[in-house]
């Protein structure tokens, strides 16, 4: 068995968790399966609680057994995974208590520590703060940020400007857990591998770009913290316009980091403002009311438990955005998130120009356009909306729409389709940052982003309501028809 990683101590900080417990635990786990960890690789859970390092690892393995419901733990796998955990208490705003740290994992030669925050970005300076006093900042440390990195461009560069006190840029991994998907790395090989799309992917022949990140669940129990950051700062800012860079960007010269970074850079940069001059146009917001969702009583947004009555809150965003550069001059993206949704679903349909004449006519009214659909979740694959002919015999072609299927788990079905965060602390252990966010991406997403909500804040009118269960509200139907386009769940 080889490994793919180098020696790393990786050092989990929020290790109790919820994030910890279902993803990162799970992933690390996975990762060892796959033979990926270094056989000396250590992960190093960090909390406040007072335990054993026996009392964690049950917890650990409670966490697999109650996540990995479709891959049961394995005893083989166990057996060499709890040997690399350990688990350090410390009171995170103490930062004498971060002694004891250096102790269980000392810098030490051969062996890099990546420090992964799983807290709340509030407690970050802390951390770094922290970490710096018992120098497990220095050459070759590493440090993984979990989003929301702020809650506005201001708060995220006090965030930024304080951990870069104590770390490079290079030693600084922002995760956007999308990024990791096997679906949005496969927009790179689809756009720039294939030239039956590199050769299509502009104004020339596209028409208009859909995403939509869908979600079925509501608050979940984090009213409060929902409450403070809203759809549009909790999905938007990060997710959807890390996807809609990617779509958009220019060829980058090279398959590396800084080259990457710098066409998506561009495509932010290039985002047409939203202001109150065309915020009312451009933007709709929402917020659910008691439904139904699949045969299940949703609550309201105002009914969940905390909630407070006067919240004007969205659960609810769908945009109208510009991306003014030669490319994609006259293509708009609609961009559309939402909570207690029909479906859970994350794509991106990419809908082709019609066809300028219609030899079909006779049995074809007017050509429906090709549509290409990238689906993120929850299955992930690609698909192609053609027309084709229906077989048989007669004077007249029957035409029918039919859709090209490349789903991943079909065509790669001896393939295991890893979760995005394996793939992520992968490449953190092998010191890669393409999957990561950078400073620059982050500021220039908040700039814009804040532009949206000051503009809101200038109209009277709130968030419009919407059924549980429903699409969202019946202006988002109404962004796309007063240009004469649909969702592609109405098409």
């Amino acid at each position: 068995m080889t490994s793919s990683a180098a020696c790393c101590d990786l050092i989990l900080f929020g290790a109790l968790g919820d994030l910890a417990r279902r993803k990162l635990l799970p992933a690390m786990y996975q990762l060892e399966k796959s033979g990926l960890l270094h056989a000396d690789a250590r992960i190093i859970g960090v909390a406040r609680d007072s335990l054993t390092d026996a009392a964690f690892k049950q917890q650990v393995l409670e966490s697999l057994q109650q996540f990995m419901t479709k891959d049961p733990v394995d005893e083989e796998i166990w057996q060499r995974f709890v040997g690399k955990l350990q688990y350090c208490e410390i009171d995170l705003s103490d930062l004498s208590a971060y002694d004891a740290l250096a102790k269980v994992a000392p810098l030490t030669k051969g062996r890099t520590p990546i420090s992964y925050f799983a807290t709340p970005p509030a407690l970050f300076p802390l951390i770094c703060d922290g970490l710096a006093r018992v120098g497990l900042n220095q050459q070759p440390s590493r440090v993984v940020l979990e989003k929301p990195l702020g809650h506005d461009f201001k708060s995220s560069q006090k965030i930024n400007n304080h951990v870069a006190q104590h770390f490079d840029e290079s030693q600084i991994y922002r995760i956007d857990h999308y990024l990791g998907k096997e679906t949005v790395l496969n927009l790179l090989a689809l756009r720039f591998a294939n030239s039956i799309f590199a050769d299509h992917w502009s104004h020339n022949t596209i028409d208009h770009i859909q995403i939509t990140a869908a979600e079925q669940v509501g608050v979940e129990g984090r009213w409060s913290y929902y409450d403070d950051a809203g759809q549009l700062r909790d999905m938007v800012q990060n997710h959807l316009l890390q996807v809609l860079s990617l779509i958009a960007m220019e060829p980058p010269s090279r398959l590396d980091t800084e080259c990457i970074r710098e066409e998506k850079l561009k495509v932010l940069r290039s985002l047409r403002p939203i202001t109150d001059r065309n915020v009312d146009e451009d933007t709709v917001r929402g917020q659910y009311t008691k439904g139904f969702v699949g045969d299940k009583t949703a609550p309201g947004y105002l009914e969940e438990k905390g909630a407070r009555q006067d919240s004007n809150t969205e659960t609810f965003v769908a945009l109208k955005t510009h991306i003014d550069n030669w490319r994609w001059s006259g293509v708009p993206f609609y961009l559309r998130t939402g909570k207690r949704m029909p479906q859970k679903r994350t794509e991106v349909v990419i809908t082709f120009k019609r066809q300028p004449h219609n030899i079909f006519h006779e049995t074809v009214a007017q050509l429906p356009p090709n549509r290409l659909i990238i689906r993120l979740q929850p299955d992930e694959g690609v698909e192609i909306q053609m027309m084709n002919k229906v077989p048989g015999l007669g004077k007249k072609m029957q035409l029918k729409p039919t859709t090209l299927d490349l789903s991943f788990y079909e065509t790669f079905e001896d393939k295991r389709i890893a979760d995005a965060y394996e793939r992520l602390l992968l490449e953190a252990m092998q010191g890669n940052q393409y999957l990561f966010v950078s400073r620059d991406e982050v500021e220039y997403a908040w700039r814009w982003i804040d532009g949206i909500r000051a503009a809101w804040e200038q109209v009277a009118e709130g968030p419009r309501s919407y059924q549980a269960g429903t699409w969202g509200p019946s202006a988002s139907v109404t962004l796309l028809a007063q240009d004469g386009r649909e969702w592609d769940d109405d098409a």
